[in-house]
């Protein structure tokens, strides 16, 4: 009898409700990752804390989204001028290498993100720029060793929290900043995430960028063959 393959938010709200089961226990101070994997974390942290299973747990939101849906589950919530440490950090990836160096900001909380949780082809790389001279930022980040010849920059229009063009206007993040998408050519990969993240950085007019390098302890991945963690 053949088996239905589980859709891809089945596999989400999986490797949501896994990272939380594992890793939060009573008494962290947890923070929550923005997108539609990281949604189904912060919906089973409050399931857990409503039914008693986790006690006196304070989590930080990475967007105004995240925010929103926390309070609506009863969550309580702090900020790191407060708790400065965490626990741990939870949040979903838009893409891994195998030195568990990350993509995320598609949907463009990058700097919140990084913020708290302190690679190519597949996935865009957003970088958040300010608005001031924002084409000139545009083309030195083109022209940056790591990515010149090898990605197209993308102002994102519309939402912010979409990398696919939405809307007419210039999207604009929690931050009031602007995002850019690198889009890398086909044939291209980055083989070496943190000497590109470095020289981002180093932009002036460049507030973040989506590059999570050597901030990730665990992955946990779902597919056609069930849920794994690499660490």
């Amino acid at each position: 009898m053949a088996t239905t393959a589980l859709t891809q938010n089945e596999l989400k709200r999986m490797v949501g409700y896994k990272s939380v089961e594992d890793h939060v226990r009573s008494g962290m101070v947890v923070g929550l990752g923005t997108g539609s994997t990281a949604y189904f974390a912060v919906e089973r942290v409050g399931q857990l804390l409503k039914s008693g299973e986790l006690q006196n747990v304070v989590c930080i939101p990475t967007s105004i989204k995240t925010k929103e849906q926390a309070e609506s589950l009863g969550i309580p919530l702090v900020t790191l001028d407060t708790h400065s440490k965490l626990d741990v950090a939870i949040d979903g990836a838009d893409e891994v290498d195998p030195s568990l160096n990350l993509v995320k900001g598609g949907g463009g909380a990058l700097l919140r993100e990084k913020m708290v949780e302190g690679l190519g082809p597949g996935f865009p790389i957003p970088v958040e720029i300010t608005p001031f001279c924002h084409e000139h930022t545009m083309r030195t980040v083109a022209n940056l060793p790591s990515i010149q010849g090898k990605a197209t920059p993308q102002l994102r229009m519309g939402s912010s929290s979409s990398n696919k063009p939405d809307g007419d206007n210039i999207a604009v993040t929690d931050n009031g900043n602007y995002i850019v998408d690198l889009h890398f050519d086909k044939d291209q990969v980055i083989t070496d995430a943190p000497q590109m993240a470095l020289e981002l950085k180093n932009t002036v007019g460049v507030v973040e960028h989506g590059l999570f390098c050597g901030m990730a302890t665990c992955v946990i991945v779902a597919g056609s063959d069930g849920i794994y963690t690499k660490e």
